[in-house]
């Protein structure tokens, strides 16, 4: 496909194996783009590039914490696409509610990795290939609970809230270079990660999902993906060349 909103620019999707990330790589592909499938689950994310199926897309398996596995991704998308324009930080993790007292450091420390040190790590390496051509989009998944705390969520909300002051610091940071930086907080999104908020394993899983997520969305009903990745490609695509250090909640309301 040679048309589209994002026609000839190269995409890195992290996260793209499932869920919002996988949504955003398939459109991205039918928008034009070469895209960068990044997921730790390599076997899901080529799924996914057998769908697109086009020869623009590549799965890089990639653990989203750990610098040399993120520095590996970076380098195999800029050879192969020659430069990055687009870089989307899907990646992320649940927490089950929980007492702060009853969480374990190496929980705490996995979810602000996977939620908020990637963002950094691969900020911090793809940004040499957007300077060069002195442009750039970079678009983080925060979440709606990054500024509407809930009960029990302790460290996620943190790695959110960080996630959201991140994107705001590096907006302002990367101007100079044409290289804008925005976030987007979805709410209750119908994805797998969402039973894996709820405490144990339920047999009224879908009750207590309809209690606790749905009915917190004023329009009453979950996010979809795909209501994501539309606002991912708004603030990728030069239609918001202007658009720099914004967050966009793509809630249903929730975070009124």
């Amino acid at each position: 496909m040679s048309q589209g909103l994002l026609a000839g620019k190269t995409a890195i999707v992290t996260g793209a194996g499932s869920g919002m990330g996988a949504a955003t790589a398939r459109l991205f592909a039918d928008q034009g783009a070469n895209v960068v499938l990044a997921d730790i689950n390599e076997e899901a994310a080529a799924q996914i590039v057998g769908v697109i199926n086009d020869g623009r897309a590549m799965v890089v398996k990639t653990d989203v914490t750990d610098e040399a596995s993120v520095s590996n991704l970076i380098s195999n998308a800029a050879e192969a696409f020659v430069g990055i324009d687009i870089l989307v930080n899907c990646a992320g993790v649940p927490q089950s509610f929980i007492p702060i007292e009853e969480m374990a450091l190496e929980q705490w420390d996995r979810i602000i990795g996977v939620n908020t040190k990637s963002i950094f790590l691969t900020v911090k390496h793809v940004i040499p290939f957007m300077k060069k051509h002195n442009r750039g989009s970079i678009i983080n998944i925060a979440s709606i609970a990054g500024v509407r705390a809930r009960p029990g969520l302790n460290a996620y909300c943190a790695s959110k809230g960080a996630a959201i002051m991140l994107t705001k610091a590096l907006a302002l940071e990367l101007a100079p270079n044409n290289i804008r930086v925005n976030a987007i907080n979805p709410g209750p999104a119908e994805t797998p990660m969402l039973d894996k908020f709820l405490p144990g394993n339920t047999e009224r899983a879908e009750d207590e999902k309809k209690r606790i997520f749905v009915d917190s969305v004023p329009l009453g009903k979950l996010i979809q993906p795909e209501d994501i990745a539309n606002g991912v490609l708004y603030l990728a695509s030069d239609q918001a060349k202007m658009i720099t250090g914004e967050i966009l909640n793509i809630d249903g309301g929730r975070g009124i």
